[in-house]
């Protein structure tokens, strides 16, 4: 039985908290995940990245996104309903990744077409579990379009 080359992927984390990026970027050291991580602070930066502009023009278009809810200059949902409204970003499965288990912001992200919605542990071991797991999924088990 031959193996199957694994698929390595651009991953966007669009996190305005430093620890977190961190914690995620040290999940994928930890995992040795080989998808490459490229983090932003904002909505802003995260829209400019992903639609290649200014310092951003030669950004990769990443097979997934990470979604932080709660961020300066323009939040996660807004980038959230402006990524699926655009024809050329909307097949770009974007996790919600956040401290927030709230209903209201449950229900909200899935009705911008979030892919899914993931509350982000307190617990570092189990933070590092979960951004695994989402990769695994994302990458290993789930067909993305190219």
């Amino acid at each position: 039985m031959t193996e199957t080359p694994m698929t390595v992927i651009d991953v966007l984390l669009v996190e305005d908290d430093p620890g977190d990026a961190l914690m995620t970027q040290e999940a994928f050291e930890h995992h040795k995940i080989r998808n490459t991580l490229h983090v932003v602070k904002d909505g802003v930066e995260a829209l400019a990245f992903l639609r290649r502009e200014g310092e951003f023009a030669d950004a990769p278009r990443p097979g997934l996104i990470l979604l932080d809810l709660n961020l300066p200059r323009k939040d996660g949902r807004e980038v959230l309903a402006e990524v699926k409204a655009d024809a050329d970003l909307r097949h770009i499965p974007v996790v919600v990744l956040t401290t927030s288990d709230a209903e209201e912001d449950i229900l909200r992200s899935y009705s911008l077409h979030a892919n899914a919605y993931v509350t982000k542990p307190v617990d570092f071991d189990r933070f590092i579990e979960v951004v695994r797991q989402i990769d695994d999924f994302f990458v290993t088990v789930v067909k993305l379009p190219r």
